[in-house]
């Protein structure tokens, strides 16, 4: 991978993590915050978009094209992610999702992009992925032995499934018609919004009061959330996928070690094993 796109999807790591630790226990609200973010995402990034290239190309059929199917495709990411939530136990959903979506972004990557990462970067992505699974199974509990099958391992999946197809889709559309990052993440936002206010229908008080007591966790999300991932879309432009996806998981570590030495979580022994395997990866993709 080179320099250039390393430091891109480390800085899109840092800042998604800056943001996770902003939004802690905010984003937990669920639809209202999710409308508040696609809304205050707009309003904050709209105004950047004429002086990053516009929409990046004078066919505008693509474009719509490239933000309708990646607005539906991101709903749907977090419809299943919110119901993993409510069905299973958080941490196994989260640690499913977040393994098995780069995983299956790899494997798209490499059958149906055609990118051939080496030997020695294939490492890398399993170290990563592999560390980023072990940190979040630290806290997992047992699952609900009256069932067969525990349905957080099941929306996990699903959530990794979602993540994986919007990481290709969105991949290729800004390759393949020369999108600009800052106009997509813009134009699918924009598109979100319908989605979610249909979603908070009958808890427009809910909306306002989240939006009151809450404005300045809003107002950092509304900036850093869309910054993470416009830094990702401007590295798959000059990376392989197969990398970039492994690699933005790196904010999952930043955000365990923050909980081990700021929020004193349990068990800081695993997650800093886990997270110097994350590590060990890092280095590999950065050879």
């Amino acid at each position: 991978m080179s320099a250039v796109a390393f430091a891109l999807v480390i800085a899109a790591a840092i800042t998604h993590a800056a943001w996770n630790i902003v939004a802690h226990g905010v984003s937990r609200a669920g639809m209202p915050f999710l409308w508040w973010g696609a809304v205050g995402g707009t309003v904050v990034w709209i105004g950047v978009v004429p002086f990053t290239g516009g929409l990046g190309t004078d066919d505008v059929l693509a474009f719509l094209l490239g933000v309708g199917v990646s607005g539906v495709l991101h709903v749907a990411y977090m419809a299943v992610l919110q119901r993993g939530y409510r069905e299973g136990n958080l941490s196994t959903v989260y640690a499913t999702a977040r393994g098995t979506g780069p995983f299956l972004s790899v494997i798209v990557a490499v059958l149906v992009l055609g990118e051939r990462p080496s030997a020695l970067a294939l490492v890398g992505v399993a170290a990563i992925i592999v560390g980023v699974v072990a940190i979040g199974l630290v806290d997992r509990g047992r699952a609900d032995r009256s069932r067969r099958l525990d349905p957080g391992l099941v929306f996990g999946l699903l959530t990794g499934v979602a993540i994986a197809v919007y990481t290709i889709w969105d991949a290729n559309a800004v390759r393949t018609w020369n999108l600009s990052p800052v106009a997509f993440m813009v134009g699918t936002m924009l598109l979100e919004i319908p989605f979610y206010s249909f979603g908070v229908r009958g808890r427009w008080a809910a909306v306002r009061t989240l939006g009151r007591t809450q404005w300045r966790r809003i107002v950092a999300f509304s900036i850093l959330s869309p910054l993470s991932y416009i830094l990702v879309l401007t590295a798959i432009q000059i990376a392989p996928v197969a990398l970039v996806a492994p690699l933005r998981e790196v904010s999952v570590v930043l955000v365990s070690l923050f909980g081990v030495f700021a929020l004193k979580e349990s068990r800081p022994g695993w997650r800093l094993a886990a997270s110097a395997v994350v590590a060990g990866g890092i280095v590999l993709l950065a050879l």
